[in-house]
């Protein structure tokens, strides 16, 4: 349970530093979801039973707290100052204590239960939720992903879901147990004395008052002190990573971003005494009014005594102000049930968005496996094929505009032409990790809206010009393809990548740890690990996206000749802007503005004197992709570069 509305900082309990009206707004913006309330209970049912066993324990615990009060009462009228002038009354004395002490145990036993169950429940239905997030996200199309950041859907995942976990764990028991410690302690007070209750509820107003005064003024200073938290994160994230370190190394900037992040720092510094110090003057009236009450109380006590009508026993005195001393706290914190409420509801509210969107791209119900396709496998077929982005504007030109190719099993079918022509989108057609917008994309002859997903993805192996490799071993990149790998067949497809001889050479072999996106490698050891990766996948179709465009020219022919070896027996489909690497093509499509232009191999295209005779004009001087510019490149033996860790194939045996 809260405790009594939550704490503050600075030493101020009861305080919380939360601005109320900017929590408000951000509330006001969460999308609206039908039916939210039926949702959010629906993830409770497989604990109802503990929720139960909950509820019972904070009502019997809220309960419990306000009986001492009353056993004061009587500890002082009864056994140590009889009203009646005796002796105190010692064995009534020793049964009293003895019961407030096992009132105090059984309150904390009960406590200790209470946490352990609100946690278990509340971080089993975040654990929950978080999965089927994750699990729904998974799911989403490759679109998806390529039009929302990275950051925002990480924010849902982490921050909307963790600040569930505080709602589940907290809200609902901290409504239940204030309300029935108030509504106790109330009922108490009316008990020990009616008048004395009327003069302490008098007085709470104000105290609400200017308490909501003080976390105002003290939530504008945690703002401000929040956004300087993120800049200092933002800084750290930016300047201690792979690439920014190497970027401030690169200009010579480590002093500079060391400034920076001083100057935030002592930002940080000064916001914080800011909110240390930050309305004590109005604490010190918090405190002055809260000391009052029983001050008040014992005035008005002092009196009623005086007057000696219904005469007030210390023992009533001593109760009452026990019992008030516990009513402030809990009521604080139903005065903030509303927001806590709004706010939970915003965070659910987020999280279904998410989970209410439906993926673009799924299995249709009658969706067969590849190897149930009447085609065979490794035939792809385009049949004018359009295709333009969810998102694109009305009158935008489509990405693809008609295109229309068959590559048969074993071909080696490539697609040149100038950037944002659409080759790319070509390669992701095919695995259907796009949608067609119009006509058909055929796998082993049947439309991939008619054929499951994670079949067709079996049957294919992408290399990407940006290989991601995770911060792990390479013997663990490697299985991320089949989990069951023997190091057996990882060495025969690192063998066959051309990298065995390469990882050999590394001090801990294949448990040699890459680094923040295989950073530890070289740029032509990553495209073979990650060739080899795809080798061990064994697929049928291989799908090649601009793989060596990133590399220098020694490197290149050596991932060159892994590729080689790896589409041998594949039908591939590749995509180069280096025409050198698809000269051998057995066909070679030029796309241009979404139209596939020109069709042919490397000497009739040539001879065409079309589109891609004019890009390898261009890529002459630079690239030497003509034949006779290959024969004199293919001259120069690797040993040229004898410094070099990538630049050579193992020794024949």
């Amino acid at each position: 349970m809260r405790g009594g509305g939550g704490g503050g900082g600075g030493g101020h309990p009861g305080f919380r530093p939360v601005d109320n009206e900017a929590q408000r707004r951000l509330n006001a913006e969460a999308p609206k979801i039908p039916n939210l309330g039926r949702r959010v209970v629906a993830l409770f049912r497989p604990y109802l039973s503990s929720i139960a066993i909950t509820g019972v324990l904070v009502v019997v615990g809220a309960g419990i707290a306000v009986i001492p009060p009353l056993l004061v009462q009587r500890i002082f009228d009864d056994a140590l100052f009889p009203v009646d002038g005796s002796p105190p009354d010692i064995p009534l004395l020793w049964r009293l204590v003895g019961l407030m002490i096992g009132l105090f145990l059984l309150s904390a036993a009960l406590g200790v239960l209470q946490t352990w169950l609100t946690s278990t429940v509340g971080n089993r239905v975040t654990g929950d939720l978080r999965v089927k997030l994750f699990d729904h996200l998974q799911a989403m199309e490759l679109g998806f992903f390529t039009r929302t950041k990275t950051g925002v859907i990480q924010s849902r995942l982490q921050n909307d879901v963790g600040g569930v976990s505080g709602v589940l764990t907290n809200t609902v028991t901290s409504i239940l147990g204030n309300t029935v410690t108030v509504v106790a302690s109330l009922v108490a007070m009316i008990l020990i004395d009616w008048r004395l209750t009327i003069i302490a509820v008098v007085l709470m107003p104000v105290l609400v008052i200017v308490q909501r005064r003080v976390g105002q003024v003290r939530a504008r200073i945690a703002g401000e002190t929040q956004e300087s938290l993120s800049e200092l994160t933002a800084i750290t994230q930016e300047t201690l990573s792979v690439s920014g370190i190497l970027l401030s190394k690169s200009f010579n900037r480590q002093r500079t971003e060391s400034l920076r992040y001083g100057d935030e720092n002592r930002n940080q510094v000064r916001l914080q005494v800011r909110r240390a110090m930050s309305g004590q003057g109005f604490f010190a009236v918090v405190q002055v009014l809260m000391s009052s009450v029983p001050a008040v109380i014992y005035l008005v006590s002092g009196y009623f005594i005086v007057g000696g009508t219904d005469a007030i026993t210390a023992g009533t005195v001593v109760a009452f102000t026990t019992v008030q001393a516990r009513l402030l706290m809990p009521l604080m914190g139903l005065m903030r049930v509303s927001l806590d409420l709004q706010t939970s509801a915003a965070l659910f509210a987020r999280i279904f968005e998410y989970l209410d969107l439906v993926p673009a791209i799924g299995d249709a119900p009658d969706a067969i496996a590849v190897d149930e396709a009447p085609g065979p496998i490794g035939r792809i077929e385009f049949r004018d094929v359009v295709f333009r982005y969810p998102d694109a504007s009305a009158d935008a030109r489509p990405t693809l505009n008609g295109v229309s190719f068959v590559a048969e099993p074993g071909q080696h079918v490539a697609f040149v032409g100038p950037s944002g022509a659409g080759k790319t989108t070509v390669l992701y057609l095919t695995p259907r990790m796009y949608e067609a917008s119009d006509g058909s994309v055929l796998f082993a002859g049947e439309d991939v809206r008619r054929l499951r997903q994670e079949s067709i993805i079996d049957h294919v192996g992408i290399v990407s010009q940006e290989t991601y490799l995770f911060h792990a071993t390479i013997r663990e990149n490697l299985r991320y393809a089949r989990p069951d790998a023997t190091d057996a067949e990882l060495e025969a497809a690192c063998r066959a990548a051309n990298i065995h001889h390469v990882i050999e050479r590394f001090e801990n072999g294949y448990d040699t740890v890459v680094g923040e996106r295989g950073y530890r490698l070289s740029g032509g050891e990553k495209q073979r690990i990650a060739i080899a990766r795809v080798l061990l996948k064994d697929p049928p179709v291989l799908l090649l996206d601009e793989a060596t465009s990133a590399l220098d020219t020694v490197s290149e022919r050596v991932v060159q000749e892994a590729l080689d070896a790896a589409a041998r027996g594949r039908t591939t489909l590749s995509i180069a802007h280096r025409l050198s690497t698809v000269i051998a093509a057995d066909v070679i499509h030029v796309v241009e503005a979404g139209l596939v232009v020109e069709s042919g191999t490397h000497a009739s295209l040539l001879s065409a004197g079309g589109l891609y005779a004019e890009l390898a004009a261009q890529q002459l001087a630079t690239t030497r992709v003509l034949d006779t510019e290959l024969d004199i490149a293919e001259s120069v033996p690797p040993s040229d570069h004898p410094e070099r860790r990538a630049d050579a194939a193992p020794d024949p045996l």
